[in-house]
């Protein structure tokens, strides 16, 4: 590898110098294909389920704008599914990072926009909480469960704000770095978009 990284370090600006080497040869490499595969990979587990089901999805991207949803369901669905493979392996990075980073961008918007709120558990759902259901429920789920679910629905909320910020995040590192040293577009195609 004798063309600089991605993230190039010069001797003169690392507190030990000699590591230099070992940062760019070895270091960011290695880390920025992790973080490839597990952003890509991560799409595509998301992905499967879209992709299983290309039009489960019309109402939900209808609702948020895009018409006709029967073209957009199966559009997105396929550029999270294939397009994270993709990432994955690092074919296409750039344009197909950017493209998942917009749409990740949406579902994080998405999320602070429409939390879920207390309407999410249906009357009978909290009822069944109240009453002490045990047999539906472990004692230590009883526990989180005891104000009704309110705790528990702040919790999923926090987890779809941060797993949203960091794949957006993610993908948009992509889009602007490219696949890395271990790309297929980098080690077969020689050369990146």
């Amino acid at each position: 590898m004798n063309a600089p990284t991605t993230f190039y370090s010069t001797k003169n600006n690392l507190i030990i110098p000699f590591m230099c080497g070992f940062y760019d040869r070895v270091a960011e490499p290695f880390a920025w294909a992790a973080l490839r595969i597990a952003v890509g990979g991560m799409l595509v587990i998301e992905g499967w389920q879209k992709i299983s089901h290309p039009f489960a999805q019309v109402g939900f991207v209808e609702n948020i704008g895009f018409y006709p949803g029967w073209l957009w369901s199966p559009l997105l669905a396929g550029l999270q599914f294939f397009g994270g493979f993709l990432i994955a392996i690092g074919l296409f990075t750039r344009p197909l990072a950017l493209a998942n980073t917009v749409m990740l961008a949406i579902t994080l918007w998405f999320h602070f926009a429409n939390p879920y709120g207390s309407e999410f558990l249906t009357p009978a759902g909290v009822e069944a909480l109240k009453s002490g259901a045990t047999e539906y429920f472990t004692p230590a789920a009883m526990k989180r469960l005891s104000d009704g679910g309110g705790a528990f629905l702040s919790a999923v909320q926090t987890k779809a704000e941060l797993a949203s910020l960091f794949w957006t995040g993610g993908a948009g590192l992509f889009a602007a770095f490219g696949g890395g040293a271990f790309s297929v577009d980098r080690t077969l195609l020689k050369k990146e978009f």
